[in-house]
């Protein structure tokens, strides 16, 4: 079977077309049904296909003639989009030429992009930004929203649950993930209106569909492994997630001192190395990469841009299973089947989408 191609910015992530190109070529391995169309800068691309005959021969290459740097203001990339190879990767999945796009670029600018390109979804107000993150547990846990929109009512939080459940089912092969809503505590009266609003939503919405709402979770539990789809406003989101990392950079720089401190140090470290191995590569940010813009009418994937090609190729996996798995048209499906639960209307933020498009 014919699946749609993966648009890849190939200049996007701190080492360019190099990383991006290897990356992707990894992941081909995996999903060698898929093709590629690599945006970017014709020559630099094709000299990095010269290494991945595999890759060169499913991948048709688009020159973009310019680049969207890390310091740019998204209203700036938006002026420039046309001309760049983020912003021609995603008009490729508006145009049709491509099922979803990858870049491991400035994230501002690409969710500016994506969300004036290609909308969001009949039924979605907007896009949130989801993440898996490793967890104690048997399965990674979903978390969004992580920036994206830094102030929210309870109708985008429950559209968030709809659409963190839907991913899950698709990367964790779980038939009804467990959500909960950060919040301070876990008692019902604890939180902002808007959190006890979208709970109350959340407990109607669950009886009509593939999810168990299981209340309130605290930041401290995110990673403990009870509980699949963690859903925030943006600002709180980011900064849990952004702490999580820390912690676990933390951890590790900290292992790393201790058991170079001294010679028995070393020594114990020698011993120890099996387990200190599997926690490097629990914790290593590589083999969790991939962001996905939700609530979007096409697929966008973010790459860390630090990630190493084993860390794109995750990225690139993780877009061939949601076009594998047809992650929009479960969104469509969930949001359908809410029937006579509706949703409330909230209290929007007014202007908060344009402020977090601006910034």
């Amino acid at each position: 079977m014919s699946l749609p191609r993966i648009a890849v910015d190939a200049m996007g992530g701190d080492e360019g077309v190099r990383v991006m190109v290897e990356g992707a070529a990894l992941a081909r391995r995996r999903h060698d049904r898929f093709k590629f169309l690599l945006v970017g800068d014709e020559m630099l691309i094709k000299a990095a296909l010269e290494n991945h005959p595999n890759l060169r021969a499913a991948s048709e290459i688009l020159h973009a003639p310019e680049t969207i740097s890390g310091e740019e203001k998204p209203s700036q990339a938006l002026r420039r989009a046309k001309h760049t190879s983020m912003g021609m990767a995603v008009n490729a999945v508006k145009a049709g030429h491509a099922g979803a796009a990858v870049s491991g670029g400035n994230t501002g600018a690409l969710m500016a992009i994506s969300k004036l390109a290609l909308r969001t979804m009949p039924g979605i107000d907007r896009p949130a930004l989801a993440a898996l993150l490793p967890t104690l547990g048997d399965n990674d846990v979903i978390m969004l929203d992580l920036g994206a929109n830094t102030e929210c009512d309870a109708r985008n939080l429950v559209q968030f649950a709809i659409m963190g459940a839907a991913y899950s089912r698709i990367v964790t092969d779980l038939d009804s993930p467990r959500v909960r809503l950060l919040n301070i505590g876990t008692e019902e009266n604890k939180g902002t209106e808007s959190l006890r609003d979208a709970a109350n939503q959340l407990k109607l919405a669950a009886q009509g569909l593939e999810l168990t709402f299981d209340g309130f979770t605290e930041a401290d539990k995110i990673c403990r492994g009870d509980v699949d789809v963690v859903v925030s406003d943006g600002f709180s989101g980011n900064i849990a997630l952004k702490a999580v990392e820390g912690t676990a950079r933390f951890v590790g720089d900290l292992l790393k001192r201790a058991f170079t401190s001294s010679l028995r140090s070393k020594l114990g470290f020698l011993v120890s190395r099996p387990a200190t191995e599997l926690l490097r590569g629990h914790l290593d940010p590589n083999n969790h990469n991939g962001a996905v813009f939700l609530g979007l009418n096409g697929i966008v994937v973010k790459s860390h841009g630090s990630a190493s090609a084993l860390g794109v190729a995750n990225a690139v996996h993780v877009t061939a299973r949601l076009l594998e798995e047809n992650l929009i048209e479960r969104i469509s499906g969930d949001l359908a089947k809410l029937g006579g639960h509706g949703l409330g209307n909230g209290r929007a933020a007014k202007g908060a989408a344009a402020k977090d498009a601006a910034e």
